[in-house]
């Protein structure tokens, strides 16, 4: 069976470094919020370009947690994109406010400039784009936008770790950004975990007296905070692969390109590089008439294939109060004929190969 992700793969190659950090760290007995999450978080925040970054328990908590941070709550609406893991709408709501959707590109699958200034209310204080599938959002666009009338910009970067705009990273540009570390992401780790990155001194103490029970000073408390810190065995993990980062989206870059250029004649839609910015390939995702075809012939070849996303928030029960009537076209074209293919920073070319000659069997038969 072809993997989506080949974690064991990518784990034979620094299996020696990560053991060797995990054994250190069992034998020191610091295993919360000690010296590995630390240097990682500097380690980070240096890649990023970005003064602060905090380790917690998840990306979910991480949007949460800049949200909380930049005070936003209950009466306010954050414009975001219904095309995305529900985290990225549970954030919004876990803060009291209010999840405004908007449509999005057809061809990035991110929300839009224009869609976006269309949405902007006086109850608006914060927009929250997703760089879905490793793919940057319009981020000097929209943080054009936030700055004329005051919003708040958070990012949603749990796709998109590694990926630039205008050489800079996303999650340099918003007040905050979220980053999640599930394994199968571009900088996964062996379990949960995520970041949030700001460069507001203001902002990143408020995050981290969140993350650890609303305590600065141990056993004082000062507001009710949440338990969401990063594990320190998990920023071994994540300080072994940092180091790799640029390789590892390279590689996923190389199979997404040699993907596109052997399925360029089919009748499917390979995915779309605005040129805006430097695209990770956290997924490959198509678009297809016939999806259901194709994924049938991959599975019937021990392929994977994964529809990503099938159901759009805004359709969603858990979202029908605050959406009721609400038509997003493209979003809707979109999940009616999207999927995604195996990609990772361990796929060979010959296994590229191998999947798209599956899939040209589909319009060959």
């Amino acid at each position: 069976m072809i993997p989506m992700v080949n974690l064991k793969a990518q784990f034979a190659d620094i299996k020696d470094e990560i053991e060797a950090g995990i054994a250190a760290t069992i034998d020191s007995c610091s295993f919360i919020l000690g010296p590995n999450v630390q240097a990682f978080e500097k380690e980070a925040a240096d890649y990023l370009g970005v003064k602060h970054a905090i380790g917690c328990a998840s990306g979910t908590d991480a949007l949460h947690l800049a949200l909380l941070a930049h005070g936003i709550g209950p009466g306010d609406e954050v414009i975001t994109s219904a095309f995305t893991f529900i985290a990225t709408a549970e954030a919004i709501k876990y803060v009291g406010a209010t999840p405004v959707f908007v449509d999005i590109d057809p061809g990035t699958f991110n929300i839009t400039p224009d869609n976006i200034k269309r949405a902007i209310t006086e109850k608006t204080k914060a927009v929250m784009p997703v760089h879905l599938f490793g793919q940057p959002a319009d981020l000097p666009a929209i943080r054009a936008i936030c700055d004329k009338h005051g919003l708040k910009l958070i990012e949603d970067c749990a796709q998109s770790f590694g990926a630039t705009v205008a050489n800079r990273q996303t999650g340099s540009y918003g007040d905050a950004a979220g980053f999640s570390f599930f394994p199968s992401k571009n900088l996964g780790c062996f379990g949960d975990g995520g970041l949030v990155t700001t460069s507001s001194d203001e902002a990143a103490a408020k995050i981290k007296q969140f993350r650890n029970h609303g305590s600065e000073v141990r056993y004082y408390h000062d507001v009710v905070g949440y338990n969401s810190r990063l594990d320190e065995l998990q920023a071994v993990v994540l300080r072994a692969k940092l180091k790799r980062i640029d390789q590892y989206n390279a590689a996923r870059r190389h199979a997404a390109h040699l993907y596109s250029k052997l399925l360029a004649d089919l009748p499917l839609t390979t995915p779309f590089e605005d040129g805006v910015g430097v695209h990770v390939y956290h997924q490959y995702t198509l678009l297809c008439e016939r999806r259901d075809e194709v994924m049938k012939a991959l599975h019937d070849r021990q392929i994977s294939s994964a529809i990503y996303y099938p159901v759009p928030l805004h359709k969603q029960n858990v979202f029908k109060d605050d959406c009721a009537g609400l038509s997003l076209p493209v979003t809707e074209a979109v999940a009616a004929e999207c999927f995604s293919l195996p990609i990772c920073s361990n796929l060979a070319d010959d296994t590229v190969v191998e999947i798209a000659d599956a899939i040209r069997g589909v319009f060959q038969a």
